[in-house]
């Protein structure tokens, strides 16, 4: 029996870790049929090392989405792999130390607008430096993380999560006349490298030890990188501008 991807071709951002939703978005797109590049900022070698261990070889293409020569080049070089793209995985957000942690009222602009840069803006950058090689049937799924409420410690990443969940509906809008669909999957916290870089990061992800009504383990990023493949596959034919959660349904509920 063919897996769900079988003869897909998909491009996935943030593999950084083992233990990241892209890692496990990748791994399990391969097991499915897909073929698989990724993209990697701003340590390709760390990405080439991780690649190593996926069920079999891919490319890492050097990626910086807040780069226009980068984005210029990118599906050129994608082009020259894989012909063409039936799928994009955006997992990239940033935003300066300055603009996390509880310090809310105090951050420059300067880092808001680099938070919005890296976490919201290059979900159209991105898609649009490779539009040309998107076919019909074609879906762009991101990762974010419940933009509805305000989270300790998580500061200006809450409304670079918003801004990211509105240019995911306002893409799904703008290109579903062309049969290609836009999504999201809200996930729980999972001890990237991402949630790393958040001071206080352990405070957040307590709130699901105490509201979450499925047991959740930060630990297991493989739920949220099924969600991914689900939507990434042809089982989602007239699902655009929707926001999944894999979040032990947290999200359903109140205190």
């Amino acid at each position: 029996m063919s897996g769900i991807l079988e003869g897909k071709r998909i491009l996935i951002t943030g593999v950084l870790m083992e233990s990241s939703i892209a890692f496990h978005a990748a791994k399990l797109a391969q097991e499915q049929g897909a073929e698989v590049i990724l993209t990697a900022f701003p340590r390709p070698t760390l990405t080439e090392r991780i690649a190593k261990k996926l069920p079999r070889p891919a490319k890492v293409i050097e990626l910086d989405v807040t780069n226009q020569e980068h984005l210029d080049r990118v599906a050129g070089l994608v082009k020259d792999e894989l012909g063409g793209l039936d799928g994009i995985v955006h997992s990239i957000g940033f935003a300066p130390q300055d603009a996390l942690g509880g310090n809310f009222l105090n951050t420059p602009f300067e880092s808001v607008a680099t938070a919005m840069h890296v976490s919201a803006f290059s979900l159209k950058s991105l898609t649009m430096a490779l539009r040309e090689l998107l076919t019909p049937g074609s879906a762009v799924v991101g990762l974010t993380f419940d933009a509805q409420f305000a989270w300790p410690q998580y500061d200006w990443m809450g409304p670079a999560k918003a801004a990211l969940e509105a240019t995911s509906r306002y893409m799904a809008r703008d290109l579903g006349k062309d049969d290609i669909r836009c999504n999201l999957i809200s996930a729980g916290p999972i001890g990237s490298m991402a949630a790393k870089s958040i001071p206080g990061f352990s405070e957040l992800a307590d709130v699901w030890n105490h509201r979450s009504p499925m047991e959740w383990n930060m630990a297991d990023p493989e739920p949220a990188g099924k969600g991914v493949v689900a939507l990434l596959s042809d089982w989602f034919p007239k699902t655009t501008g929707e926001i999944i959660h894999v979040d032990g349904g947290l999200h359903a509920v109140g205190a």
